[in-house]
């Protein structure tokens, strides 16, 4: 992620948890809230429920994947959070890649191009 870094701290989670505006689909969360840099900071946050240990962390590849693909496409200095459903268990990149892309649109935290 060329400009982006992660969040890590379970404080920086929770800040964006509180103060952060969140929507949903029905395989995503997204909490975004600004961070005062020109960066972007990302979180993903896969819980037991979805799975055992191999799926959570599949779905955490897929989700880092799909943001790093298009991180361009994104507004900078914002602290971003996305935490994965159990209806996210089984779906593809593809689905995986639309439900975030579907987010950030909805957040209006994707940069309009004029095509």
């Amino acid at each position: 992620m060329e400009f982006s870094d992660s969040l890590k701290k379970n404080r920086e989670f929770q800040q964006v948890y509180r103060q952060g505006k969140s929507y949903a689909n029905k395989y995503l969360v997204m909490y975004v809230l600004k961070n005062d840099t020109n960066n972007n900071r990302i979180g993903i946050s896969v819980s037991k429920k979805v799975g055992n240990s191999v799926i959570r962390h599949h779905l955490t590849r897929l989700i880092r994947e799909a943001y790093r693909l298009h991180e361009g496409m994104f507004n900078s200095g914002l602290d971003i959070v996305v935490v994965a459903r159990v209806n996210a268990k089984s779906i593809s990149y593809a689905q995986v890649e639309s439900a975030l892309l579907h987010l950030g649109r909805l957040q209006g935290i994707i940069k309009q191009e004029n095509n």
